[in-house]
């Protein structure tokens, strides 16, 4: 009996992946639409070995002259593998010197971090990162 459920427990994980990876897709079409999304542009800090799951930090720096005409109108994080991937949405504005929000986010488990910028022009940029977290700071 032990063989066959682990047999089975390893038939579940990519059924379980999948449906993760469909939810980091469909938690970035609901904040972004169907716009095109290109890399770079954006500087994410994060540490490579998170101690507490609890209380990661994470800073976004967006290249951007926060102007009326050109500027950062919301930046979106998504974890791909804790049990809601939309972790937060930052609304910015021109009146802001720069566009860059620090704060502290909960983390399940081991994962990847994806952060896109929004333009006031409808153009999105990605920055992901890789998180090893010792203690996972996520019910399930």
């Amino acid at each position: 009996m032990t063989t066959r459920r682990a047999f089975l427990a390893l038939l579940a994980l990519p059924g379980a992946a999948i449906a993760a990876e469909d939810a980091v897709a469909a938690a970035i079409r609901e904040a972004v639409g169907d716009a095109p999304i290109a890399d770079g542009g954006i500087v994410l800090r994060v540490p490579a070995v998170a101690e507490n799951g609890g209380q990661v930090p994470l800073t976004v720096l967006v290249e951007s002259p926060m102007t009326a005409a050109a500027h950062v109108s919301a930046i979106h994080v998504f974890a791909t593998r804790n049990p809601t991937p939309g972790v937060a949405t930052f609304r910015l504005t021109p009146l802001l010197a720069r566009a860059e929000v620090q704060t502290r986010i909960r983390l399940a488990e081991d994962q990847r971090i994806i952060v896109l910028a929004q333009s006031n022009d409808g153009r999105v940029r990605r920055a992901t990162a890789e998180l090893r977290v010792t203690t996972g700071g996520c019910l399930s």
